[in-house]
C-alpha cells in the first residue's frame, strides 16, 4: 500500500516534519534487522477519532523488545500520550500508527550494540489492506513451501523487523502465483498462520485458530476475535491445525490488525464450504465493526480516544 505522508512523525519525544524523519543509512536496524516495531489502528466514532486497543499493543512492543534485550526507554504510558498526540498533530480521523523501536547510528557488527535504542511512531490513512475484492469475496491461499520461523531460529513471539523477511518471502511468491496470500507450516507440518495474520477455520459449530506453541504471534485482533466469539456462544478452541482441515472448513478467515477480518474463500485451489464470507464470519466481522467504532459499549475499555 502507498503511503500517504502526514503532517509530522514522533521521534524519540520531537515531532518532526514527515520528510525530515530520517535515520542514518549505517543504523543497525537497517544491516542486520535488529528492531521490533507495531500496526495500530485509530477508527472514526461518534465521539471522534479512536485508537483499538492502543495499550496492548504498546505492552507487546515492550515485551517484543525485552526478547531483543533492547531497553525503548519510553514506558508504555509515555508512548500512549505520544501515539494519541501524534493523532492530534495529524488530524487524522481514523489511520494506521506505526511505532518501532530501532538501533542508533555508532557501531556496526553482527552483535550489535543494544543499548542505543530508539523510538518513532507514524500515523498515515490506511485502506484494505487485501483489496475490497478479497475482503468482500474472500481471499484465496496458498500454503507457502517457506517454513514458518520457528522458536529455535528467530522467536515467533516476538514482532521484530528482520523476522519479517519470512514473511516476506512467503507473500511475494504467493502473489506471483496468482493468490492473495500465503499460509506458512511449522517444521511439524500444521498451519502457523498467513504472513501477516492469523488463521480462524469453523467445522461443525466449533472455531478452531492454532495455538501460541505453533510458532504463530499472537495476535490481539486474534485474541479480540476469541473474546468476541465466546462472547456470542461459540466454542473456540486453540488448537493445532492441519491444511486437510482447512480445506474441509465449513468457513475460514484471517484477522490482523491491518486485515481486519478477512473471508478465505480457498486454500491451495480448494474452496472452502462457504465459498466466501460465510454467516458466522459475517457476523463477527459486523460485531468487530461495532466495537472499534464504538457502537458497542460493552468492550468501551478497547478504546483510547483521542
Amino acid at each position: 500500500m502507498k503511503l500517504t505522508p502526514t503532517s509530522t512523525i514522533w521521534m524519540d519525544g520531537e515531532f518532526v516534519p514527515w520528510d525530515e524523519a530520517q535515520v542514518h543509512v549505517l543504523t543497525p536496524s537497517l544491516h542486520y534487522g535488529w528492531g521490533v516495531y507495531e500496526g495500530i489502528r485509530a477508527y472514526e466514532t461518534a465521539e471522534g477519532p479512536a485508537v483499538f486497543r492502543l495499550r496492548e499493543h504498546l505492552q507487546r512492543l515492550h515485551d517484543s523488545a525485552r526478547v531483543y534485550l533492547m531497553d525503548p526507554g519510553w514506558s508504555v504510558n509515555e508512548l500512549t500520550e505520544a501515539s494519541l498526540e501524534l493523532l492530534r498533530r495529524t488530524d487524522l480521523t481514523s489511520g494506521y500508527l506505526r511505532p518501532i523501536v530501532y538501533l542508533g547510528y555508532g557501531t556496526m557488527g553482527v552483535a550489535p550494540q543494544l543499548d542505543s535504542a530508539k523510538v518513532a511512531i507514524a500515523a498515515w490513512p490506511w485502506g484494505s489492506y487485501l483489496g475490497e475484492k478479497a475482503e468482500q469475496d474472500g481471499c484465496r491461499l496458498v500454503i507457502s513451501s517457506w517454513q514458518r520461523n520457528g522458536v529455535h531460529s528467530v522467536p515467533p513471539l516476538a514482532k521484530a523487523t528482520g523476522a519479517y523477511v519470512n514473511s516476506a518471502l512467503a507473500k511475494v511468491a504467493a502473489i506471483r502465483s496468482g493468490y492473495d496470500d500465503a499460509l506458512m507450516l511449522t517444521p511439524t507440518g500444521h498451519v502457523a498462520e498467513a504472513s501477516a495474520a492469523n488463521i480462524f477455520a469453523l467445522r461443525d459449530g466449533v472455531m478452531t485458530t492454532p495455538p501460541v506453541s505453533d510458532n504463530i504471534l499472537p495476535g490481539i485482533t486474534r485474541d479480540t476475535v476469541i473474546t468476541l466469539a465466546r462472547d456470542l456462544g461459540y466454542e473456540v478452541r486453540e488448537q493445532s491445525l492441519t491444511r486437510s482441515e482447512l480445506y474441509v472448513a465449513d468457513e475460514a478467515f484471517l484477522t490482523g490488525t491491518a486485515a481486519e477480518i478477512v473471508p478465505v474463500t480457498s486454500v491451495d485451489d480448494r474452496p472452502v464450504a462457504a465459498a466466501g464470507c460465510g454467516p458466522v464470519t459475517k457476523q463477527l466481522r459486523e460485531a468487530f465493526q461495532d466495537v472499534v467504532h464504538g457502537r458497542n459499549t460493552d468492550y468501551r475499555r478497547w478504546l483510547s480516544h483521542v
